[in-house]
C-alpha cells in the first residue's frame, strides 16, 4: 500500500476550490500557517472518535450544529456564547429523551469555506466569481472582492483559535453547569405557552431535584458542571488543511489540526478526488455527506477508501435527502453498509435537502420540512433495525428570521426583518430548541419500542 502523504491530494482532481493567481503569496501564507500551533490535539480527536463509536452503537447520541458559514464581520464573543448556550440546552433535552450521553459537536472554529452550485454568479448582467466564504474571498459584488486572497486563511486561523479559546473556557468554567442550563430551558418552555414542552422541562427538573436530594449537585460533581465540546467543519480548502496537518508523536499518525472532525461534502466526495485523498490519511473522525445521487457502489468505494480498517467511530454518514425522499434513498445505502459489514454512525442532516426560495425571494427552510425529514430518518432506521445516531443542524443562537415556521411562526413576510446569513438559512435559537424537544419525543418513542421488542 502506498504511504499517505499530506501533499498527496495535490496530484488528484480538485473541485470546489479557488485558483490563487499570486502563487508566491499563497506559498508564504502556507509556510506561515505550517509554523502555527494546531488548533486541536490528537488526544481530543481520539476521544471524540470513541464517543462517536458509542453513538453508532446506540450508547450515545450526536448533536452537531452551528453556522452555515462563519463570518469575519459577524464574529463576536456574544455570538459564540449564544450558539454554545442553545446547543447545551438542546443537548440536555436530547439526553432526557435518549437516556444516553449527547456528544456536542459544533460547526464552529473552521466552517468558513462553502461549496457553490456554480463557479460564477450574474447580477444585472455582470458576471463575477461566486462568493466561496470569508476564508477565500469577499461577499461584496465587485471584481476585486471576488479575487481569492490567501491572506484570509491567516484571519480564519486567528478567529478559529479565539473561538476555541472561548469555547474551552465556557465548557469548563461553570457556564455549562447543568442547573444553569436547565433554568434557561425552563424559561423557554414557559415562554412558549406549550404544555408538552413545559411537561418535558418539568420532568427534567424533577430528575435534577432527585439528584440534588441524593447529594449529587453541580457544585460537588465535576461531571455536572463541565462538558466536552468539539469542533468540526467541511475540509474544503485543502491548502489550509494541509498547512495545519501535524504528525502525532504518540501514534505516528497524521492529525488534521484544524478541527476535531472534518467532513466531505456531497459535491466533493469523488473517490479518486483530492478531498477524499486528504481525509483518507488523517486520524480524525471523518464525516461524509450522502445525498440522493450517492449510489450504493459509490458508498462502498468511499467506505473502503476512508475507513479501510473498519474502525469504530471513524466514519460518520450524514444523510441529506429532503423531506419525502428519505424512504427512497436511505434504505439502499443502509443495505450497502450491511453488505460490507461497515462500522458507521448514521446522522440526519435535515437542512440541505429542504432549501426553497420563498415568495418574497429569500432562500429559506420550512421548519415542518426539517422536522419531517428527521421523523422519516428515525422511521427508516426503525424498519431496518439500525441505529439513528445523531442530527446535524445549521443553526445560530441569534434571534434571526431565516427559516419559516416553528412555535413562534416565522412567516415568509418576516424573513426580511432579521435575515443575516451570508450563505444558507439557519434555525434561530427558539426553532433549534423546539426541534430538540421534538427529536427528544422521537428518541423516547424509539427507546420504548426497543424495550417492547426486548421484552417480547
Amino acid at each position: 500500500m502506498t504511504e499517505w502523504l499530506k501533499t498527496g491530494w495535490r496530484s488528484k482532481p480538485r473541485v470546489q476550490m479557488p485558483t490563487y493567481t499570486d502563487t508566491a503569496a499563497l506559498e508564504a501564507v502556507e509556510a506561515k500557517l505550517a509554523k502555527y500551533p494546531p488548533l486541536v490535539f490528537a488526544g481530543e480527536a481520539r476521544r471524540l472518535k470513541d464517543e462517536l463509536a458509542a453513538a453508532a452503537r446506540g450508547e450515545a447520541f450526536l448533536l452537531q450544529g452551528g453556522d452555515c458559514a462563519e463570518s469575519f464581520d459577524q464574529f463576536s464573543a456574544d455570538g459564540i456564547r449564544d450558539t454554545f448556550k442553545v446547543m447545551l440546552q438542546m443537548a440536555m433535552v436530547l439526553t432526557y429523551g435518549a437516556k444516553v450521553p449527547v456528544v456536542k459537536l459544533g460547526r464552529m472554529a473552521g466552517q468558513f469555506a462553502k461549496p457553490r452550485s456554480a463557479d460564477t454568479e450574474t447580477v444585472d448582467g455582470v458576471e463575477l466569481p461566486s462568493f466561496r466564504g470569508d476564508i477565500i474571498n469577499e461577499l461584496d459584488f465587485t471584481a476585486d472582492a471576488r479575487i481569492p486572497n490567501p491572506e484570509k486563511m491567516l484571519q480564519a486561523y486567528m478567529q478559529s483559535a479565539a473561538t476555541l479559546n472561548l469555547l474551552r473556557a465556557f465548557s469548563t468554567g461553570g457556564f455549562a453547569d447543568m442547573h444553569r442550563v436547565h433554568s434557561w430551558t425552563l424559561g423557554f418552555a414557559e415562554g412558549q405557552g406549550t404544555a408538552k414542552y413545559q411537561d418535558i422541562a418539568t420532568r427534567i427538573q424533577d430528575s435534577i431535584d432527585f439528584m440534588a436530594a441524593a447529594g449529587i449537585t453541580g457544585g460537588t460533581t465535576h461531571e455536572f458542571s463541565t462538558v466536552d465540546f468539539y469542533t468540526s467543519h467541511e475540509s474544503l480548502l485543502l491548502e489550509y488543511e494541509e498547512a495545519l496537518t501535524r504528525l502525532d508523536s504518540t501514534s505516528g499518525n497524521w492529525l488534521a489540526g484544524s478541527g476535531h472532525m472534518v467532513w466531505i461534502g456531497d459535491r466533493t466526495r469523488q473517490p479518486d478526488g483530492a478531498h477524499v485523498e486528504f481525509a483518507s490519511g488523517v486520524l480524525n473522525p471523518i464525516g461524509l455527506k450522502c445525498g440522493p445521487t450517492t449510489t450504493a457502489e459509490d458508498l462502498k468505494e468511499l467506505i473502503a477508501k476512508l475507513n479501510p480498517e473498519n474502525e469504530e467511530g471513524r466514519l460518520t454518514l450524514i444523510a441529506r435527502f429532503g423531506a419525502g425522499n428519505v424512504s427512497e434513498h436511505l434504505p439502499r445505502l443502509i443495505k450497502a453498509v450491511k453488505e460490507v459489514g461497515a462500522n458507521v454512525l448514521w446522522v440526519c442532516d435535515p437542512m440541505h435537502g429542504n432549501t426553497i426560495k420563498s415568495d418574497s425571494g429569500y432562500k429559506t427552510r420550512p421548519f415542518e420540512k426539517v422536522l419531517g425529514e428527521v421523523r422519516e430518518f428515525f422511521a427508516v432506521h426503525a424498519d431496518e433495525g439500525t441505529v439513528p445516531g445523531g442530527v446535524h443542524f445549521e443553526m445560530t443562537g441569534q434571534d434571526v428570521t431565516e427559516c419559516t415556521g416553528g412555535v413562534r411562526a416565522v412567516s415568509d413576510e418576516d424573513l426580511s426583518s432579521r435575515y443575516h446569513t451570508a450563505c444558507d438559512p439557519r434555525l434561530n435559537a427558539s426553532q433549534s430548541l423546539e426541534l430538540a424537544f421534538l427529536v427528544a419525543e422521537e428518541l423516547t418513542k424509539l427507546r420504548s419500542e426497543n424495550r417492547s421488542k426486548a421484552a417480547g
